[in-house]
């Protein structure tokens, strides 16, 4: 049976003094004065080596039902930073033994000294204010809440934010990738609308819900915006966020440290499980046995799991049948490319967040040359960068400044077949694949043939001479007029862009 020790009150202050301190920076003067001084810690009994019951009393039971609901996990959170190990709360109903401390007492003054801990206290974690810092001190902050105050429904409120953009950075999400920053359009409109129903109803709606499709398109998004609606309507619910190789890490490790019971109760336990690139865990034996058990625990139980992967499970090699059916078992979505319009729209969503004009012109130009929205976010911050540190204006030319600095590629390799370009050309432009070979000058089959010529030039890098051929075996000056005609015209009109730009898209998605 593990031992019991109780801690005195002078080590109880302490330990409550350092814990504020953390508190401090992470929730609002309000919430703070009215909600954290006037609930304090009044006993801590430890147990074993590794857990803690820490005793909270509250003037009423109301103050003690909104306290576990809106702070609790933040404040339990914080103690165990403080002490080092598992900490569970218990609230009572009484008059705080610290209230007139806190009245008397600079909470956090650094000239005031603290009670020395008996050596069977644990170690607190020192994280007073540094010398000199402008923090005001929370007892000059803190005079007697009024009971209107304590009962404010905007103290509520701001409490639950608080509490939920805690709880959304200790999961590991990203407070911007949110439903309200992702920009939806024909590729990914049916994954936007899963993602939204699995945030409303999760472990009913689509369990597992499997999303995949190449780098870039918005599977990391939607998955951390998943996560941030589930808190943002209830903090008290457990998340877990990680991706394939964290995953593989944590096994690893936890293995090798004998700690595997502890890492199946750690995922077992989560009522909302987010894996990132989980086609990382395939041919990893031990570990998909593991995933294979903590996902049969979790559908038992009704939690929700979402999966994202850069292809469909029957495409992942090495990946277990028994895996396999189960990814296949829930809704499984494909995200496609971004069109033309969406990058576009993903740029000018994007910047604003950072307070970033670009002019209309500018976003086209940069989403007719970027075909990865992850890459838009790189140029975003060059552009920031070069308006903020060089005082540069947003232009065409800064844009194509940044892009060569960059030595990448404006756009990636296609490995597809003439016939492929020829035909995709034909399609975009509603004409017959014979009509573009053939040698009829009508305006809008000289149009699409030489937009097929640049393609095949410019993309496939093929000779002018065998790009000719292929059309009526031309000359190979006609090809060399064609790409020159279509590389001269992108320049200004944002028709032409737009258009090779979705035929560059529509040929990657086939490109092998």
């Amino acid at each position: 049976m593990a031992d019991h020790f109780l801690l005195s009150e002078a080590e109880v202050k302490e330990i409550w003094h350092h814990t504020c301190n953390s508190l401090q920076l992470q929730v609002s003067p309000a919430v703070f004065n009215t909600w954290i001084l006037s609930n304090p810690v009044t006993k801590i009994e430890l147990i074993g080596d590794d857990q803690a019951v820490c005793t909270i009393t509250s003037p009423t039971a109301f103050h003690s039902t909104n306290y576990k609901k809106n702070l609790g996990a933040q404040v339990s959170q914080a103690l165990q930073d403080t002490l080092g190990r598992q900490v569970e709360l218990t609230y009572v109903v009484g008059t705080p033994i610290t209230t007139e401390t806190q009245k008397t007492q600079p909470l956090f003054a650094s000239s005031s000294p603290m009670a020395a801990p008996s050596s069977s206290a644990p170690r607190v974690r020192n994280s007073a204010p540094p010398a000199g810092s402008n923090t005001p001190a929370p007892a000059a902050m803190a005079a007697s809440p009024r009971v209107e105050d304590l009962f404010s429904q905007n103290n509520l409120q701001a409490a639950a934010l608080d509490r939920a953009q805690v709880v959304a950075r200790q999961a590991g999400l990203r407070a911007d990738y949110t439903f309200e920053t992702f920009a939806v359009s024909t590729t990914n409109e049916m994954a936007h609308a899963a993602a939204t129903a699995v945030s409303q109803r999760p472990g009913t709606a689509y369990n597992p819900l499997f999303l995949y499709g190449g780098v870039g398109v918005g599977k990391t998004h939607l998955m951390h915006a998943i996560g941030n609606n589930i808190i943002k309507t209830d903090p008290s619910v457990t998340i877990l966020y990680c991706t394939g190789e964290e995953f593989t890490n944590e096994i690893v490790n936890a293995i090798q440290t004998k700690k595997a019971l502890r890492f199946k109760e750690k995922y077992r336990k989560a009522q909302v499980l987010l894996i990132d690139d989980v086609q990382f865990i395939a041919g990893k034996t031990a570990v998909q046995e593991e995933f294979f058990h903590t996902f049969n625990a979790l559908i038992q139980q009704a939690h929700q799991i979402v999966l994202t992967s850069d292809r469909p499970p029957h495409e992942i090699n090495l990946i277990e049948d028994r895996l396999r059916s189960r990814f296949e078992a829930g809704l499984m979505i494909d995200i496609g490319q971004p069109s033309f319009e969406l990058r576009t729209a993903i740029l000018l969503i994007k910047s604003q967040a950072v307070n970033l004009h670009i002019p209309m012109d500018v976003a086209q130009l940069i989403a007719s040359k970027v075909d990865s929205a992850r890459r838009i976010e790189g140029i975003i911050k060059s552009l920031k960068s070069a308006v903020e540190l060089q005082k540069k204006e947003i232009s065409a030319n800064l844009v194509e400044e940044i892009l060569r600095s960059e030595g990448q590629p404006l756009k990636q390799r296609l490995r597809v077949t003439p016939q492929d370009v020829i035909k995709a050309v034909a399609n975009h432009y509603h004409v017959k694949q014979a009509a573009i070979k053939g040698k009829r000058r009508v305006q809008s089959l000289v149009t699409a043939r030489h937009v097929a010529m640049f393609l095949l030039k410019e993309d496939l890098s093929l000779p002018l001479t065998e790009v000719a051929r292929w059309f009526s075996n031309r000359d190979h000056t006609t090809a060399l007029h064609a790409t020159r005609k279509i590389e001269e015209q992108m320049k200004n009109d944002s028709l032409l862009q737009r258009d090779v730009s979705a035929l560059r898209m529509s040929l990657s998605a086939i490109s092998r």
